[in-house]
């Protein structure tokens, strides 16, 4: 059985790509089974989120509400959702106190701006932030009150 296997010609592959197809991947190469593999995964996912009810938010429940009956099939629910999902958090670009472009190694402060390396320090940018609450708050939180139990006096 062995010597018929290896005596066959290489079969090429079942989407003419030009490259050997294997019986072991339905007759496809490699690269045409992974594709066919991320359709059968995409396909699936799509119809799991039709499927999957859930109470939606205040903006998603506006945005679907206010596209058209056409609009509402399976691709752009699917579509909408995932919009929804990612959230690209957009830090600012220049130093707020000398509008130096700070890029990647800007520094942010408790007070939610970013600096350069200069204007980092909270001396140096006049910070409102109140450092001294944060410490005493942080301070209760991991040290709570303990109080021993009270003996009576025989």
């Amino acid at each position: 059985m062995a010597e018929e296997h290896r005596c066959q010609a290489p079969k090429l592959c079942a989407n003419n790509c030009g490259l050997i197809g294997s019986p072991a991947t339905q007759n496809l190469c490699s690269k045409c089974h992974r594709d066919l593999q991320l359709k059968q995964h995409r396909s699936s996912s799509a119809k799991h989120a039709v499927n999957q009810t859930s109470i939606p938010s205040p903006s998603s429940f506006s945005s679907v509400s206010s596209s058209s009956s056409a609009d509402k099939d399976a691709g752009s629910v699917a579509e909408t959702k995932a919009a929804e999902v990612v959230e690209v958090e957009v830090r600012p670009k220049r130093c707020l106190s000398c509008n130096k472009r700070v890029g990647l190694t800007g520094f942010k402060c408790r007070c939610g701006m970013v600096f350069c390396g200069i204007h980092r320090y909270p001396e140096e940018h006049g910070c409102k932030f109140d450092f001294k609450a944060m410490g005493k708050q942080q301070i209760a939180q991991a040290n709570p009150v303990v109080k021993a139990i009270k003996l009576h006096k025989i």
